[in-house]
């Protein structure tokens, strides 16, 4: 039994959970994320969700001013408003006081209100039903259409000059080959937030095939065979 098997309907799951703000980051179902924790808001959060039941919610901030208005001064940035859960499967301590720690995705949310906590870090309710399916392992990944990804994402390799582990993309699902491409996909933060809100898993597939897609036109636009 995995580490979020355990995880079967949004009545598994708490009605209130701290937030991490990130831009361009997103989590997804089953997927992982590594982070690399130092701020000390954080070091408490991730410290109060160990002793707990170690889920963390990560969301990123809501536009380009609320992102730099986070960083300059440490002000609360607005949020878009989905979001997803992801429980701490590893962590280790350094000898600097960072914490080093991988978050599993387990299933999307929208931001509720948020809580008037007394934490450093920031609380709030959230409703998990609009994406009650990301709880089944798989789901719609029957529908995905492997061989075009498959296909975009070599000629983006050979583009950059990039090599991949193709035996392990053989082998991988076709849930953990979207969702782990998205993850670490070099687009922006509105992109990764459109990637995280796609509907269906082949909306996310045809999303990312469509972005890379574009950025190969922009990188070289009379030599890149798109079809």
């Amino acid at each position: 039994m995995s580490f979020t098997d355990r995880y079967r309907t949004t009545a598994d799951l708490p009605g209130t959970i701290p937030v991490f703000p990130l831009a361009g980051a997103i989590l997804l179902p089953r997927g992982q994320l590594p982070l690399n924790i130092f701020e000390p808001r954080y070091l408490k959060m991730i410290d109060d969700a160990i002793r707990g039941d170690r889920i963390v919610g990560m969301v990123q901030p809501d536009g380009d001013e609320a992102i730099l208005a986070s960083q300059i001064d440490g002000r609360k940035p607005p949020l878009c408003a989905t979001g997803c859960a992801g429980r701490v499967t590893s962590f280790a301590e350094t000898g600097d006081g960072r914490m080093v720690i991988t978050l599993t995705g387990i299933c999307r949310f929208v931001l509720g209100p948020e809580l008037p906590a007394m934490t450093p870090y920031r609380q709030f309710e959230v409703d998990w039903d609009a994406f009650a399916d990301d709880l089944t392992p798989g789901h719609g990944q029957d529908e995905v259409s492997r061989e075009r990804l498959l296909e975009i994402l070599k000629e983006y390799l050979d583009t950059h000059g990039l090599q991949a582990d193709w035996r392990a993309i053989k082998l991988s699902s076709n849930e953990t080959l979207v969702n782990s491409l998205c993850t670490i996909s070099p687009y922006g933060p509105r992109e990764k937030q459109a990637l995280l809100e796609a509907k269906t898993l082949e909306d996310r597939n045809q999303m990312l095939i469509a972005l890379t897609e574009q950025a190969l036109r922009e990188l070289s636009p009379g030599d890149a065979t798109v079809q």
